[in-house]
């Protein structure tokens, strides 16, 4: 299996222009996710190790599409393991400022499903989306619209998912024997309030199938407010973002209904340091009684633009949960091209 995938990655870093010729056509690079860690609870409370190495490949192909391929390797029990995290081919093209996405994908779904964990100025996952969508996230196949509204006063942008339904998820499953397929809406709205600040406000929709052959709804809020001064751009900054999801599991007799939400504020202490704190609060899907909140906190320090180290902490508690303590560091490295992530 793996020297079956290496030789696929090698054949797709080559390409093959009008002349004969062979070139090196994507941006390619190699990203590593190392941790050590502490846990409270389970009979093993120290560990260390690599946690995943990803490796992408960006091109565009000619003047009407790119094509984007992130390749995970994982390690799960001791053992590494490959992952196609994402695959997908993007219109460049098309009028009316439409765009459309097909492949493999994650979901435009409130503010950071979208971003690879690496990227996240936080070392772990917000307890509504591990509880909701899982580890990794909403991570589907299917076809994505973009509009990008023709808005004189503000930035709006509409996002229109179909999906066949993922196969890891806490709320939605895909089944093979039904036509049901899983849509996804998220609407963008963002505006300058002056030269140092901005406010993003989004809305997202998910709808499809559960564990149970019923249907399953989540609806979200996120709001972002951000603040970087002209003057001091490269050494301070402040961010402070909430979301909020509600869902509603159809049981086939009865509507189980769950929240969810995290509050994080972000703030830039000098030009390379960062110090994230974070509230958590979660239901089940399918068990509004039981719930999880928790408090987190992030040292970052940006050595470079291809290199990070992070410090975290994390104290979680519940009605039905033992109060445990979380520590983690974690080193981020980056080789070749390093894309730009979502703002």
């Amino acid at each position: 299996m793996m020297p079956r995938l290496i030789s696929c990655c090698l054949f797709l870093a080559l390409s093959v222009n009008a002349f004969g010729q062979a070139q090196t056509n994507p941006d390619i690079s190699l990203i590593g996710d190392v941790r050590a860690w502490y846990d409270s609870e389970g009979p093993r409370n120290i560990d260390l190790g690599l946690q995943e190495l990803e490796t992408s490949y960006r091109s565009v192909i000619d003047p009407y599409a790119r094509a984007d391929i992130y390749i995970g390797i994982g390690q799960h029990d001791g053992e590494f393991e490959f992952e196609l995290e994402e695959a997908y081919l993007t219109s460049l093209s098309l009028p009316y400022q439409l765009q459309i996405k097909a492949g493999k994908f994650r979901s435009n779904v409130g503010k950071i499903n979208q971003i690879h964990p690496h990227a996240l100025p936080f070392i772990d996952t917000p307890a509504v989306y591990a509880n909701f969508f899982g580890d990794e996230g909403l991570n589907d196949q299917g076809l994505s619209l973009n509009w990008l509204v023709p808005n004189a006063r503000f930035y709006q942008e509409l996002t229109v998912e179909m999906t066949r339904g993922p196969g890891e998820s806490e709320s939605f499953v895909h089944d093979e024997d039904s036509n049901r397929m899983m849509m996804v809406g998220h609407l963008k709205n963002f505006w300058d309030l002056s030269d140092d600040a901005s406010l993003e406000l989004g809305l997202s929709g998910i709808n499809g199938m559960n564990g149970l052959g019923e249907t399953s709804t989540i609806a979200g809020v996120d709001v972002t407010y951000k603040r970087k001064p002209l003057r001091y751009n490269t050494y301070h900054s402040f961010t402070l973002q909430v979301e909020v999801f509600r869902s509603w599991k159809d049981t086939g007799g009865s509507t189980i209904t769950a929240d969810g939400l995290y509050a994080m504020a972000n703030y830039q202490l000098a030009r390379r340091w960062f110090a994230v704190g974070r509230f958590d609060h979660s239901d089940l899907p399918d068990n509004p009684d039981w719930n999880e909140k928790a408090v987190s906190a992030t040292l970052g320090w940006h050595l470079s633009e291809f290199q990070k180290l992070e410090w975290g902490a994390r104290h979680s508690w519940g009605p039905d949960l033992d109060a445990s303590w979380q520590g983690l560091v974690r080193a981020i490295f980056v080789i070749g091209t390093h894309g730009a992530h979502e703002y």
